[in-house]
């Protein structure tokens, strides 16, 4: 069965996951981190509600793995919390959405 997007957004969110969880670790930076969270999620939550049934684009599961296992490799919190910004809109931009 071919994936749709909403397949595509939960595989983004686990990779959001786990980078606010490794960015976590800086405690000066918790607010923002948390309000990364509230707005990406958001968003994405947004897109799935208008978009989750429709199949995603070609290429798009694919370019989700690769982008949750290259934030896999992102160990240095300072360096999640970049992701945090990145990861959604690249996600975004693979099945279709404007940022």
């Amino acid at each position: 069965m071919a994936a749709t997007v909403t397949d595509c957004i939960a595989r983004a969110l686990d990779g959001f996951t786990a980078l606010a969880a490794t960015a976590e670790a800086i405690e000066d930076e918790w607010q923002y981190v948390t309000d990364l969270g509230t707005v990406w999620r958001g968003r994405l939550a947004q897109v799935d509600a208008a978009r989750g049934s429709e199949p995603a684009p070609p290429g798009a599961a694919e370019a989700m793995e690769a982008l949750v296992a290259e934030a896999a490799l992102v160990t240095d919190p300072h360096r999640a919390i970049d992701w945090l910004s990145t990861l959604p809109q690249i996600a975004l931009a693979a099945i279709g959405e404007p940022a």
